[in-house]
């Protein structure tokens, strides 16, 4: 995970993980954070995006109706970036790291 994670992005993810599900998170949101953390993302037929981030993949899928995504799709999305090694508390800790210049 990069290190120089700007606020926004660092609390979209935090809003990503928090209990209970937030499904008020844009997925233009989500896509420029995937994109800040490195992933590769290909276009697929449909609404269908394949992820690459950290030597995971996943499907991703954009909402049909309005540009938020719903609970399912973001618990989804905690479990891909959880395998992707992309939580908050991940993030912290490389920071935490950084600081101390290991």
């Amino acid at each position: 995970m990069r290190t120089a994670m700007s606020n926004k992005h660092a609390k979209l993810i935090e809003a990503i993980f928090r209990d209970p599900v937030n499904t008020n998170i844009h997925f233009r949101e989500i896509e420029a954070l995937l994109s800040h953390l490195g992933a590769r993302i290909d276009a697929h037929a449909g609404a269908r995006l394949h992820v690459w981030l950290n030597g995971q993949d996943d499907v991703l899928h954009r909402p049909h109706r309005g540009n938020t995504l719903g609970r399912q799709d973001i618990k989804h999305l905690r479990e891909f970036l959880a395998r992707a090694r992309c939580t908050p508390s991940q993030y912290q800790e490389a920071l935490q790291q950084k600081a101390r210049g290991s």
